[in-house]
């Protein structure tokens, strides 16, 4: 078993290893020297290109101007594996030693935007930094018409980019009339060019400024800000020109910048670049990209272009996450797929190794249980064939006794009697020590090894219940396969109660149905159909659901009873019986029935009280009616209260309805209500009449035929014999 459940444990782990392995083919290291607008719109660049390519992992860091943190930064991509380093050097020289070590790991190096000091690169991107410097001096200079002053604002010192740029803008100014009367350090931040442009204008208040020109569009910001603070408007111009909202673009368009220089950050030709590389595909060791200068002329058109540029890009950035989620489901799906079929492999070889064990402990067990069934229902048996003769002997013994006779009797007489009554109770205590007996075989518990027993001994005999008001008409059906049962029952009963019999459970059932009782006694083991179905089957009837039934039986066992009163049972009573107990449970059941009889009948009997009968042993269980007869009723009552102006409504018409023939509704009503259905309605009717005539404005005519009466003056005689006074009196 233990070995079972370890290769069972590897073959999952192993199998979550395999599914879960999606390594990728290409991993690209990037590593930024800042965190700016043009920088994140260059990694979305890659990012989309990556989308693209199955298997490509990039990994980005920023140095957020620190040459320091950058080389720390690239060694820590090198230490984490990847396979080619893009990088932007912060400074031309400080950085230039990192990327010497990642070159000789064999690591291949693109350059990209800024140079270094060092040779050792696999491939170098960039646009050409001294053309746009020396395009924005053109563009100025003819801007102002070759006169003027100038403010040029510069980038980090010591990158290539500020470098280069500086040169181009020098030189393009070199062969005009211009001036430029500043040179600030703005290191790449529209915050520094702010705070050095107002401190240089705080010591040049006199010196007239027409343009400035920064090294990017964000340091010109920051000036045209210091500018505006102090009332002066010359003119602004920057590099970068991206898309999107507040890029150089919009800012030229909206007349903030006077013109930039689209700085192209092709970040999906930077990661082909990079793939073609890893792939062996041909390359070109240095690329340099176009670009173009922005103005008030085209910067609507480029605007409206690059918005659409990046619209499309949005969309394919949704895509590409909605497939990415859509492959991962995918993924997830099949190592479910593949360990659900793994589970029921070994799952059904675990079923198939154990199978024999279980099956041969299945079959002792059907085979253990088989024996104690038959065990059960050969002493079930043997008590049924005992119980009987000894109630036929202990319940006229006892009648006998009770007599003004015997009680009158000599001595010895008693004696015998008495000695009678003993060894009775004797042979009934033995059978139900052998039931004890055999009960505790087949389960340990003690609870289950008792038995249930109605009468002591020496229990005196109780008090004979007197019968309930109506209990001198009442019907009572017996259902037993012992004639000699039967007529000690009909001699108990007979001067009480109108006594019927039947043989077994189906002559029973039938009888039922005709006659409809008002109690039924039944005994359990009978042929043709037992007690307990035909209980069941009473106690589902319409006709007959309403009827007590008591279980009189030699089953004593305490889950004997418990199937009786699951079988819908009354009463449950045990033989050998007592005739007074038997007495008082029939009263108490027929007086319950009573009491609903005038609960819903409304008639003068509710006034009167039953004679009291004794209330039957604690061990005896009280069930309430059952929920088919409370729906009868209800059906009933409201079909009355739908159809009540009907004129032509009658006990045909309610049968149908309820499925009842005429004679079962009418038997089945007066059981219950104590009232016939035409008496039912009647008295609804006039009840109604009466509630409509007291609160209502309309004529006794009126009324008469709402509530179904064919004529106002029959209306008016049962009105006055159901309440004794006239309508109008009311």
């Amino acid at each position: 078993m233990k070995k079972l459940h370890s290769y069972l444990l590897a073959a999952i782990v192993a199998l979550c290893c395999a599914c879960t392995d999606n390594k990728p083919k290409h991993i690209i290291g990037v590593s930024q020297c800042s965190e700016d607008i043009w920088r994140s719109w260059q990694n979305s660049e890659m990012k989309m290109e990556a989308a693209f390519h199955e298997g490509v992992e990039l990994r980005f860091t920023s140095a957020y101007d620190n040459s320091e943190r950058q080389s720390q930064q690239i060694d820590s991509l090198v230490k984490s594996g990847i396979d080619l380093l893009i990088v932007a050097p912060n400074q031309l020289t400080s950085v230039s030693p990192a990327i010497d070590r990642a070159f000789d790991k064999g690591i291949p190096v693109i350059v990209f935007e800024r140079k270094t000091d060092s040779q050792k690169y696999t491939a170098f991107v960039s646009a050409d930094n001294y053309e746009m410097g020396w395009m924005m001096g053109e563009y100025i200079e003819s801007r102002l018409n070759g006169k003027g002053n100038v403010i040029e604002i510069l980038g980090l010192k010591g990158s290539s980019p500020a470098d280069e740029r500086h040169k181009g803008f020098a030189n393009a100014l070199s062969s005009s009339d211009l001036k430029v009367v500043g040179t600030l350090q703005g290191d790449w931040s529209e915050e520094t060019s702010y705070q050095k442009v107002k401190q240089w204008l705080a010591g040049h208040k006199d010196v007239k400024v027409d343009y400035v020109f920064g090294q990017n569009d964000r340091m010109a910001m920051g000036a045209r800000k210091a500018f505006r603070e102090i009332g002066r408007s010359p003119y602004f111009c920057g590099i970068d020109g991206l898309p999107g909202e507040n890029g150089g673009i919009q800012l030229v368009r909206d007349s903030l910048l006077d013109a930039s220089y689209i700085y192209p950050t092709r970040g999906d030709q930077l990661l082909q670049i990079a793939l073609n590389i890893l792939e062996g595909k041909p390359f070109k060791k240095e690329t340099m990209l176009t670009s173009a200068i922005v103005t008030h002329d085209n910067a609507n058109v480029l605007l409206l272009e690059s918005e659409e540029v990046v619209r499309q890009a949005q969309r394919l950035e949704r895509m590409n996450q909605q497939a990415s989620t859509y492959l991962h489901q995918l993924s997830t799906q099949r190592i479910i797929n593949v360990l659900s079929v793994v589970l029921i492999v070994m799952m059904l070889a675990f079923i198939v190794i154990f199978y024999l064990y279980h099956l041969q402990k299945a079959r002792l067990a059907d085979e253990r249980n088989r024996m104690e069934r038959e065990q059960l229902d050969f002493y079930t048996q043997v008590s049924h064939e005992l119980r009987t003769p000894l109630t036929l002997i202990e319940g006229p013994l006892e009648q006998i006794s009770q007599t003004k006779e015997a009680k009158e009797a000599s001595a010895e007489t008693q004696g015998l009697i008495a000695i009678l009554r003993r060894n009775t109770q004797q042979l009934t205590d033995i059978i139900n020590k052998m039931l004890d007996a055999q009960t505790a075989i087949g389960n340990t518990k003690a609870a289950m090894a008792e038995t249930l027993t109605d009468l002591p001994a020496e229990t005196p005999p109780l008090p004979s219940a007197e019968p309930s008001q109506q209990a001198d008409n009442a019907t009572i059906l017996i259902v037993d396969d012992n004639a000699d049962i039967r007529a000690y029952l009909r001699s108990i009963l007979q001067g009480t109660y109108q006594v019927n019999e039947a043989a077994d459970g189906q002559q029973g059932l039938a009888l039922a149905n005709e006659i409809v009782p008002d109690l039924i006694i039944s005994d359990v083991m009978m042929p043709v159909m037992n007690g307990l179905e035909f209980c069941q089957r009473v106690k589902g009837g319409t006709a007959t659901s309403h009827i007590p039934v008591i279980l009189l039986t030699a089953r004593a066992l305490s889950q004997h009873q418990i199937e009786g009163y699951e079988s819908g049972a009354d009463a449950y009573i045990t033989k050998p019986f007592s005739a007074e107990l038997l007495m008082a449970r029939i009263s108490n059941l027929l007086r319950s029935r009573l009491q609903l009889k005038n609960l819903f009948g409304n008639t003068e009997d509710n006034t009167k009280e039953p004679a009291a009968a004794d209330e039957a042993p604690a061990t005896e269980r009280e069930v309430a009616e059952p929920a088919i007869t409370d729906t009868f009723l209800l059906k009933f009552r409201d079909f009355i209260e739908k159809n009540m102006s009907d004129s032509d409504l009658n006990v045909e018409t309610i049968g149908a309805e309820l499925g009842l023939s005429r004679v079962q509704l009418y038997r089945k009503v007066k059981a219950l209500t104590g009232q016939s259905p035409v008496e039912l309605l009647r008295t609804a009717r006039l009840q109604k009449g009466r509630q409509l005539l007291q609160t209502s404005g309309k004529t006794i005519s009126e009324i008469a035929y709402e509530v179904g009466f064919t004529a106002p003056s029959y209306f008016t005689k049962c009105f006055k014999d159901e309440f004794g006074i006239s309508p109008s009196d009311l």
